[in-house]
């Protein structure tokens, strides 16, 4: 794993997060697929000042285990949702054997339900014990007094840097559930019956797209590749041809620059000309997943959480690589915070149980066991593991792809941009626009709705 690399990008991203959060009381940051900021709601939560909503209690970590009377606490997830419920669920009991004083009363909440949810529980009071928060969302909820500081953590189980990703101003306010990434899997036997060489480490877009089209020509069912018309995505590949959304200092946006209009017309070309990629009525309903399992899907960039679900749903081989690029290489890069919250009167038992969950040999080994996620430990005994499970083969590629992090372009407005973005966007894949054109759209649109600083 590249330590260094990822320590700069959690820096960035954390000083970048605590920028928007800090920017005033009316943020509504919305979430998308890939991790992208969601709806914080804290105002309404957080009338007090600045100085009073900063002062959240304190837990102490080490005395996990002091009281040994019966208690019941409830946590709240995301991540889980899917595919994973019953990992966490052998976790719980593994942990309930160690802590039989304490029951967790578990809730998994879908991802596109749980910020809106939480929102509004936080602001009700009615917000869980512990919870977890994607690492967008973290520093607005630390800074808003939501989340209790955590003391006397024993960092010698976590991944340093991946633990410094949720200290605000020195304070330690969540402990790293997890790390994940997005590679490119591909359909070995596609790419056999092609009779193209399988992808690489090094390939650019325009070896994919090479390949892509091989793999379409086998049938009238059969296609390239899928990678969703969405902002998140958008973001990510301008970055892959050396784009941005936003200028340097945030101040500007640049949506309809030369490089992004690049990467822009070979993300909608693949449905418009080349049909590499299924039109939304090719697609019939289906989902990308679901297509790729049915064997008539050749690559797919998504993330390592499809592991699992691939393992059981594919009857072909498969296997992944670092995801292409265009003048250069980027790919996301997740990371999910474990927090207690500030008003629960159960804070000892909710940080017992969320340090177990992030940091536990047990816990770690189960979640690599499972093909879930990464937990983020120090022991590399466990993590080494990791990469004797197959499939897939190559699964050093997941810990190659930290070279090439790339941060979202967090602003106040995230979710209206996003909006505005995937909306222009869609409206080129269907044909509506031209891709010009919506990039045009989306430059005037942004900044006609949206102030930056």
């Amino acid at each position: 794993m590249k330590k260094r690399n990822l320590k700069k990008w959690l820096a960035v991203m954390m000083s970048a997060v605590m920028v928007m959060s800090m920017a005033g009381c009316g943020s509504s940051e919305t979430a998308a697929e890939s991790q992208a900021p969601a709806e914080t709601g804290l105002k309404a939560a957080e009338e007090g000042t600045a100085e009073e909503s900063k002062a959240a209690e304190t837990v102490d970590v080490s005395a996990q285990g002091d009281a040994q009377e019966a208690v019941t606490i409830t946590y709240a997830n995301f991540n889980a949702s899917g595919s994973n419920e019953e990992t966490l669920q052998k976790m719980y009991e593994a942990f309930h054997e160690e802590y039989p004083n304490i029951t967790v009363t578990i809730e998994t909440i879908g991802y596109d339900d749980y910020f809106t949810q939480m929102q509004t529980r936080v602001a009700g009071g009615t917000a869980p014990d512990c919870y977890e928060l994607n690492i967008e969302n973290f520093a607005a909820y630390a800074n808003k007094g939501a989340l209790a500081e955590l003391t006397g953590i024993d960092t010698s189980g976590y991944d340093e840097t991946a633990l410094s990703a949720f200290n605000v101003d020195g304070k330690q306010y969540g402990v790293p559930g997890n790390f994940s990434n997005v590679v490119l899997i591909y359909n070995k036997d596609l790419f056999d019956q092609a009779q193209i060489e399988y992808p690489s480490d090094d390939w650019t877009w325009d070896d994919a797209l090479k390949a892509a089209e091989a793999i379409r020509a086998l049938d009238e069912n059969t296609y390239g590749i899928y990678q969703p018309i969405t902002f998140n995505e958008f973001f990510k590949v301008a970055a892959q041809y050396g784009g941005s959304i936003l200028n340097e200092d945030k101040t500007a946006f640049t949506i309809n620059s030369p490089e992004n209009l690049t990467a822009a017309e070979m993300m909608i070309n693949k449905v418009t000309e080349s049909n590499v990629q299924p039109s939304d009525e090719q697609m019939g309903g289906m989902g990308d997943w679901d297509l790729f399992q049915s064997g008539r899907l050749g690559m797919i960039p998504t993330g390592i959480w499809a592991f699992s679900t691939f393992t059981e749903g594919c009857d072909f081989a498969w296997d992944i690589c670092v995801e292409p690029g265009g003048t250069q290489k980027a790919t996301h890069f997740f990371s999910n915070a474990l927090a207690v919250n500030a008003k629960s009167d159960k804070k000892e038992a909710a940080a017992t149980w969320i340090n177990w969950l992030a940091s536990s040999d047990q816990s770690a080994q189960m979640r690599i066991d499972a093909g879930w996620d990464l937990p983020a430990i120090n022991n590399q005994e466990v993590l080494s593991g990791y990469l004797a499970i197959t499939p897939p083969e190559n699964r050093q590629a997941v810990f190659d792809s930290l070279d090439y992090l790339v941060v979202a372009p967090i602003i106040e407005d995230y979710s209206l941009m996003s909006d505005i973005i995937t909306d222009k966007l869609s409206m080129a894949a269907s044909g509506k626009l031209s891709v010009k054109d919506a990039l045009d759209q989306a430059q005037s649109e942004c900044e006609a709705q949206i102030t930056l600083k």
